[in-house]
């Protein structure tokens, strides 16, 4: 497998003035900036976990924590 350098030279590289400088014209424009704020959002939905999600998810956690705690006094028991 040969090697490929991916950096042209710049001795043979179009639109390098001597000395690896690039002439005005031989570049593309600058980025366009945005003089003011995007669109106003008037919909922006609450951040974090609802309330009702939650509650199932810790109903869920207590009842498994719950039967593991039964299960380990049975085994004592």
């Amino acid at each position: 497998m040969t090697y490929v350098n991916p950096d042209p030279e710049p001795e043979r590289s179009t639109g390098l003035e001597p000395g690896g400088g690039v002439p005005p014209g031989e570049t593309p424009p600058a980025e366009s900036s945005m003089p003011e704020a995007g669109p106003r959002e008037t919909h922006n939905p609450a951040k974090g976990w609802a309330r009702g999600p939650l509650a199932a998810i810790l109903a869920v956690v207590v009842l498994i924590a719950a039967f593991f705690l039964v299960y380990a006094i049975i085994l004592i028991l």
